[in-house]
């Protein structure tokens, strides 16, 4: 499957600030943890210290500015059969849950996401490695997509 097969959806770009709010936060603690041996022994000869801080804050920058590519990889696409989503930069995912296999589609919203006016669809099938979430949905989209996604899973139940 080639991504000139598929129509591929993508996720809202308001998605970007729900991870740099998540991400910044966890970034914060991380520096915070990391100076308390600054605070400890002091400031003046703490070299491994400063290196320490330094490390973190220049690794939190990193994830920080590679949040937009990470969403746009974001994507999912309705076929005949299947549902697909893909994700990844450097370490890429693309999973087809067939509507047949379906379980149970859910739709959850985080504190953040809520704000934003965003929400994650799950899907859920028998094999615990096909489960997938699709996040940074606007809830209108996603309580769409998940009515839509039962009535097929309804219609095409195999096997069961």
């Amino acid at each position: 499957m080639s991504d000139t097969d598929v129509q591929w959806q993508s996720v809202s770009s308001r998605y970007q600030a729900e991870l740099w709010v998540i991400t910044g936060i966890a970034w914060l603690v991380m520096v915070a943890a990391s100076s308390v041996p600054l605070w400890i022994v002091g400031t003046r000869d703490n070299v491994w210290g400063w290196f320490v801080v330094s490390v973190v804050v220049a690794a939190g920058l990193v994830v920080l500015g590679f949040i937009p590519r990470r969403v746009r990889a974001l994507g999912y696409a309705l076929r005949e059969d299947d549902l697909v989503f893909r994700r990844g930069v450097f370490f890429q995912r693309i999973v087809a849950v067939p509507y047949g296999r379906l379980q149970l589609v859910d739709v959850g919203r985080g504190p953040i996401a809520r704000a934003l006016g965003l929400s994650q669809l799950s899907l859920v099938t028998a094999a615990a490695s096909s489960g997938v979430s699709i996040p940074g949905l606007p809830l209108a989209t996603a309580d769409q997509l998940r009515d839509h996604l039962i009535a097929l899973a309804e219609t095409r139940r195999a096997g069961l």
